[in-house]
């Protein structure tokens, strides 16, 4: 039995090798045929796709084609739509006009603050008068405050062509020289409030404590009548304002003055280029604060340069109005004293049209170099912002007092007027100077109509190199809760609070939404706070404000002001979302390219009466010659959706097209969404889609609606700093 089973065994082994050679035959074969079927599935999945790839390319081709023959047609249409933007600006000019003739006709003894003789008359006038009370000094500086803000609004909101140099120096020097009289006038106001100190000394204390409170500006003075050694701790009535003050200056003859200015008249009147009527670089002064308007001066290679981008759209205006460029101005007019009317006007829309362009242009303008400062605690005014005004901190020399005679009150009146207190003293060699002359601590209360979004910093003002430093500061405390900030001075002078300009850059995002005919509304939301501005004809106003997802209520809410104006006051009151030319420097951005900015900005600007724009994140993703936003058709007096049904655009300048990808896409990508078109312009795209009702909105459209908005986006900057 063994050998036999052994012999079996041996020949199923021999079986089993033939078995696995012929196995792996066809397994070898097997492989084989499904490598060929998987060539020929390849080579022909790839022929498909290469097919539909060109058949891509053949489709793209011809929508390109198809954009091209109809360009000309849509950009002429848009250059009609646009006319809008020179319509406001002649509304605008009008209207300037309007409101000289309508001070003149008043005649309720106000100076009209451009017009030199006047302003010059009504400040000799009031230098002339003496003895003013402090009171008087505040009532009158109502008046004088508004002149300052007219004559600057003058210069922020007139045009380049429409202000000569002669008279920028003028305005210039008007507002120099009211600001300087009305502090003068605080201050021969303060003598003689300081002069009657004796007479209104506290019963308690035996010094005088007294506080002026006014709208725009409030006094607290202390003087040291008693001159106690131990009463060292200053703190004005129903305020935790005051000082800590060391032994010396409570054994002093001294009065001690805060007068705090809701305006800054300590600032210089910052830079800004503006251009003559030969179109050579010169300097202006404009207030550290205030915003170029969209009339902002206009260099003749802007001009040149915008002429150029837009030449197509201009072609057939050009051979229409034949306009001899080499002939300059002069070889213009001659031109047309010949041509009827109606040519004439089309001629001076025109050139006002690329004026106001080319100046939109200036305005998105990054500057090449950042501000360089050779002393060291300097503040950099592009970098930081002063809020809440100025808190001038004097030590006062107490002037003689007055003494009642036989029922006559004597009073001797020093020469020189009134005198600040050295401190510490320029030669202190008698003394130990860290001990006897500490640094004085200084309670204020943070303005309630100014929002700090980070703990305020505390700069002084530095009168020899005429400006603001953060050295000679200590101690510096700040409690949010009761707005009170403390801090240690070296030595007196005029001090002010400041923060970072950029603290609300850049944008979370961003929704322009319409509201009602000629009404939109626009919302910036940043890392502090939700911004809502609304924009009505040619006015805006504040709507709302949250912060930490709160309603926070503000004076600027339910103010209608012209843009120029708004810009300034929310600027002022800490809610700054106004980039500047420099603020690219301080705040990582998403460079777009200037002209692609305007074209967007004007052509959104033209459609929001009823289609709504919001921010995208795929902005930051795409090329810096592309801007990439969300839109959607919203009529006005529709409800609000939960969930709305965007479209996505991307946009060069002088092409538009739907994308196929959505915000919740996982990539970017530049594919044109089905059945959808390229255009020219972002008007045609939308009107792709768009209902009868919202184009006919679009072009009843205000120009003065449409220039405000556009003005706002030019301002904010959206499509840059989100």
């Amino acid at each position: 039995m063994g050998p036999k089973a052994k012999k079996s065994g041996s020949k199923k082994k021999r079986i089993t090798k033939a078995d696995q050679s012929k196995q792996l035959q066809e397994e070898e074969e097997k492989r084989q045929k499904e490598e060929e079927e998987a060539r020929v599935k390849y080579e022909k999945e790839e022929m498909e796709r290469l097919e539909i790839q060109r058949t891509e390319k053949e489709k793209l081709r011809k929508l390109e084609a198809k954009d091209l023959e109809r360009r000309n047609e849509e950009l002429e249409e848009l250059y009609l739509l646009e006319a809008c933007f020179p319509e406001a600006e002649k509304l605008k000019r009008d209207s300037r006009l309007l409101s000289q003739w309508k001070h003149y006709i008043q005649c309720n003894g106000s100076p009209d603050p451009s017009i030199s003789q006047e302003i010059n008359t009504f400040i000799s006038l009031w230098k002339e008068e003496t003895n003013e009370t402090f009171e008087a000094v505040t009532a009158k500086s109502k008046l004088v405050l508004n002149l300052i803000e007219k004559l600057k609004l003058i210069l922020l909101e007139t045009p380049s062509y429409d202000l000569q140099e002669k008279n920028i120096i003028q305005y210039q020097g008007s507002i120099l020289e009211l600001q300087e009289l009305l502090h003068l006038k605080f201050n021969i106001a303060t003598e003689i409030l300081l002069r009657q100190a004796s007479t209104l000394a506290d019963l308690d204390s035996g010094n005088m404590e007294k506080v002026i409170r006014d709208e725009n500006v409030t006094l607290y003075v202390w003087a040291n009548l008693k001159k106690n050694p131990r009463y060292r701790s200053i703190r004005f009535s129903e305020t935790q304002i005051g000082f800590e003050i060391p032994r010396i200056l409570a054994t002093s003859d001294i009065a001690l003055r805060l007068l705090h200015t809701r305006y800054d008249h300590v600032t210089p009147l910052g830079l800004v280029p503006t251009a003559s009527q030969e179109h050579t670089s010169t300097v202006t002064y404009f207030g550290k604060d205030e915003v170029k308007s969209v009339e902002a001066a206009v260099s003749k290679d802007l001009q040149k340069e915008y002429k150029e981008q837009e030449n197509e759209s201009n072609s057939v205006h050009e051979e229409e109005t034949k306009v001899d460029e080499q002939g300059g101005i002069e070889g213009q007019t001659s031109s047309v004293q010949e041509e009827p009317e109606a040519t004439k006007y089309e001629l001076e829309m025109k050139l006002l049209s690329e004026t106001v362009s080319a100046a939109q242009l200036l305005l998105l303008e990054n500057a090449s170099e950042k501000p360089y400062f050779s002393e060291e605690n300097e503040v950099d005014l592009c970098q930081f912002t002063a809020l809440g005004g100025v808190h001038h901190l004097d030590i006062l020399e107490l002037p003689p007092q007055c003494k009642p005679r036989k029922g006559w009150m004597i009073v001797e009146i020093l020469k020189e007027g009134l005198q600040k207190y050295t401190y510490p003293p320029e030669t202190a060699e008698d003394f130990e100077t860290e001990n006897t002359f500490p640094p004085i601590e200084v309670m204020l209360e943070v303005h309630e109509n100014v929002i700090f979004f980070e703990n305020p910093m505390v700069a002084r003002w530095d009168a020899e190199g005429k400006h603001w430093k953060t050295d000679g500061i200590s101690n510096v405390s700040y409690k949010s809760e009761d707005r009170l900030i403390t801090f240690s001075l070296d030595t007196f002078g005029p001090v002010t609070l400041i923060q970072d300009a950029h603290v609300n850059m850049p944008y979370q995002s961003w929704e322009l939404r319409p509201l009602d005919v000629n009404e939109v509304l626009l919302t910036v939301t940043t890392v502090f706070t939700d911004i809502q501005i609304q924009i009505k004809e040619n006015l805006c106003m504040l709507a709302s404000i949250k912060l930490n997802n709160k309603k926070h209520s503000s004076i600027l809410e339910e103010k209608w002001m012209t843009p120029v104006s708004f810009i300034i006051a929310l600027k002022e009151a800490g809610l700054n979302i106004f980039p500047t030319g420099h603020s690219h420097f301080y705040v990582v951005i998403n460079y777009k390219l200037p002209l692609v900015e305007v074209k967007a900005y004007r052509q959104m600007a033209l459609l929001s009466s009823a289609f709504a724009f919001g921010w995208s994140k795929w902005n930051t993703v795409c090329d810096s010659n592309k801007v990439v936003f969300q839109v959607r058709e919203h009529l006005p007096k529709e409800e609000p959706i939960q969930n709305p049904n965007w479209t996505l655009l991307m946009f060069s300048g002088d092409r538009a097209q739907s994308l196929k990808i959505n915000e919740s896409s996982d990539a970017f990508s530049e594919a044109l969404k089905e059945e959808t078109e390229f255009h020219s312009t972002l008007y045609h795209m939308v009107k792709d889609f768009a209902s009868k009702e919202a184009m006919k909105k679009v072009r009843c459209s205000s120009c003065q609606f449409v220039d405000s908005v556009c003005h706002m986006l030019l301002s904010t900057r959206l499509l840059s700093y989100s």
